[in-house]
């Protein structure tokens, strides 16, 4: 799995999920950057997503770079989530 660039969160999506092209649609349109995993492609990163998820592959779940995650999430909560850490 590749390195997210630092302060960008990373979202962890499948092909398959609605949920997961909203959101990517709404971080865009927010302008918010992010860097996107597909959990079936990368192993490792549906990994992250159970331990995130208390074992499940849960999805949209974005990671942020202090390891704290959220799951489906809206673009607004993301957005609230990278000013506090700011």
């Amino acid at each position: 799995m590749e390195n997210a660039p630092r302060d960008v969160p990373t979202v962890y999506t499948t092909r398959w999920c609605g949920y997961c092209v909203r959101l990517k649609s709404q971080l865009s349109r927010a302008g918010i950057e992010f860097h996107e995993i597909d959990i079936e492609a990368h192993p490792d990163g549906a990994a992250v997503v159970a331990q995130a998820n208390r074992g499940n592959l849960t999805v949209p779940t974005v990671v942020f770079s202090d390891g704290s995650a959220l799951t489906n999430p809206s673009a607004a909560q993301v957005g609230s989530r990278l000013v506090a850490a700011a």
